[in-house]
């Protein structure tokens, strides 16, 4: 069926201004991290703490109240709200670019990487939209928004692709199946790798107050973030596994073998592995503090890693994925 320009079209609008409107919402986002009553509740106890310590090794320390009390609820806070509105009209208009895509070129919109990441950023800020309802994180969003912005911005120009239809080995309905579990899982992990390098920051000022003084203190503690790294994790990793298996079936049917170590194959199976061994590591050995968080990143850099230099640099089976 021939290409639709007109839904293209709107689909590359509607993009463009899902990008610029996540871009504002960053804004609001910073604002209220960094002048919020939560940030500045949090580091004052950050240094409630700090003077307990110094006084339990030596004289009296006399403890500083502040002169007025915090409000809960100002004028940061209202923009910070805003800014989540914004995420969800943002939010919204990245829902339509992407549903415009595919009715403009009537197959599943992530045949190439401009729709693959079109799409795995879409899951990302769904995933943190999720969380916001679980976890008192909003003044957060900007941490996650900071990738999503550059990622949007780097697909919408050097690996923006015009709507055309795929090759003949991806006209499969494995498309769909293999290729979205895909998208859910290295959308998702998005979310525990930026949680767990927060992690790092927190758990490093909690061990020593002198590191990071005006950056860790107005974290979550290390514990909310340990669990909202642990319970996306939890969630990406079946699917991650579905998407991997689907593959090799895909591979077999396609190319007459299950497993065939090409690059982006073997990319995915070490990450695959990373993610096991994290949540092996919380299920028996207990590792809730820096070591897990530390194998969460590495899984993370691995699924960027197969994302961007596999897909765009090396040569493989599966090179036609690329821009």
């Amino acid at each position: 069926m021939p290409i639709n320009e007109t839904l293209s079209q709107y689909s590359d609008y509607s993009y463009t201004t899902a990008t610029a409107i996540y871009v504002l919402a960053l804004m609001f986002a910073l604002i209220e991290q960094g002048f919020g009553a939560k940030g500045r509740l949090a580091a004052e106890r950050s240094k409630q703490k700090a003077r307990e310590l110094v006084g339990a090794g030596g004289p009296s320390v006399t403890t500083v109240t502040p002169a007025e009390p915090l409000r809960e609820v100002g004028r940061p806070e209202r923009i910070g709200r805003m800014g989540a509105a914004l995420l969800v009209l943002a939010a919204l208009l990245h829902l339509a670019a992407i549903v415009l895509r595919g009715f403009a070129v009537h197959r599943a919109p992530w045949g190439n990487m401009y729709e693959y990441g079109m799409a795995t950023t879409f899951i990302a800020v769904l995933t943190w939209i999720v969380i916001l309802r679980k976890f008192p994180v909003r003044h957060l969003t900007g941490f996650l928004l900071t990738p999503v912005v550059i990622l949007m911005f780097i697909n919408g120009t050097m690996l923006y692709t015009t709507a055309a239809p795929v090759q003949p080995a991806l006209q499969s309905y494995w498309l769909i199946i293999h290729v979205s579990a895909a998208i859910i899982g290295s959308g998702v992990f998005l979310v525990p790798g930026v949680a767990s390098v927060l992690y790092l920051f927190r758990s490093a000022h909690e061990d020593n107050p002198a590191k990071f003084p005006k950056f860790g203190p107005k974290l979550p503690t290390a514990d909310v973030l340990d669990r909202i790294a642990y319970r996306t994790t939890i969630f990406a990793f079946p699917v991650f596994t579905f998407g991997v298996l689907c593959g090799a079936v895909w591979a077999e049917a396609a190319w007459g073998r299950f497993w065939g170590w090409d690059p982006k194959e073997t990319v995915a199976f070490v990450a695959w592995v990373i993610y096991a061994a994290y949540l092996h590591s919380r299920a028996t050995a207990g590792w809730r503090g820096k070591r897990a968080a530390i194998i969460n990143v590495v899984g993370f850099s691995a699924t960027v890693f197969n994302l961007f230099f596999v897909n765009l640099v090396t040569s493989g089976l599966h090179s036609y994925a690329g821009g």
